[in-house]
């Protein structure tokens, strides 16, 4: 199946709410395991969520690395605002800041950071060497920053697209299952990913397959 880009930016308020209800807990909690597993989890100073959606993994990944400020960054408004809600209810105002704009264009309040990670945002760019951009733009190039990328492989066909949503996703509202089918379509595989690593000069990070539908690009920058 040839990859089918979709929009960017998920700036709808009920596509928004749908995603921020949504029950992420086996995804979310396998991204901070598998950092943990790769990285430890005592990272200290600060760590940046590219494409931080409603913040969901920002409070996971802080409460899992007690040491840090996450800085959440989001070019939707929906979701910037669903975040906060969701880090006040935590009570985690002072070790989360979340951001509103476009990387690698947005300010946040760290000069260095000790960690980038990144959830599901590289198949919702339209260009993935937007994505390795980042990456370089904030890599300090002295391997002391940890770099966790984790996103969906594109099936084979459309139909398994199709099977894996309602696998995954059969019991979730029809905004959030049709979200779905639409990044698993606009997914890259891993061959295509390790060539766009290469192109930007970053094909020494790692690539592994970790699930039936996800993957992650890893190592120290």
């Amino acid at each position: 199946m040839e990859r089918i880009p979709e929009p960017e930016i998920m700036d709808d308020e009920e596509q928004a709410r749908a995603y921020s209800e949504a029950d992420f807990e086996a995804p979310h909690s396998m991204f901070v395991h598998l950092f943990t597993e790769r990285f430890g989890d005592e990272i200290n100073g600060h760590v940046l969520d590219a494409g931080c959606g409603p913040a969901d993994i920002s409070v996971r990944f802080a409460l899992a690395c007690k040491g840090c400020t996450v800085h959440g960054v989001d070019a939707s408004k929906p979701m910037i605002r669903l975040g906060r809600e969701r880090v006040r209810s935590k009570g985690l105002e002072d070790r989360i800041r979340l951001y509103h704009g476009y990387l690698p264009g947005t300010a946040i309040e760290a000069e260095e950071i000790s960690a980038l990670i990144v959830n599901s945002l590289l198949h919702h760019l339209p260009q993935a060497s937007q994505m390795w951009d980042i990456v370089r733009h904030y890599a300090p190039g002295t391997g002391s920053c940890a770099l966790f990328l984790m996103d969906l492989i594109r099936p084979e066909s459309k139909t398994q697209a199709r099977e894996i949503v309602e696998k995954y996703s059969g019991s979730e509202p029809e905004v959030l299952k049709k979200d779905f089918y639409h990044s698993l379509c606009a997914a890259y595989r891993p061959d295509e990913v390790r060539q766009q690593l290469s192109d930007a000069g970053l094909d020494f990070l790692n690539v592994e397959v970790v699930s039936d539908r996800h993957f992650v690009v890893h190592g120290m920058l």
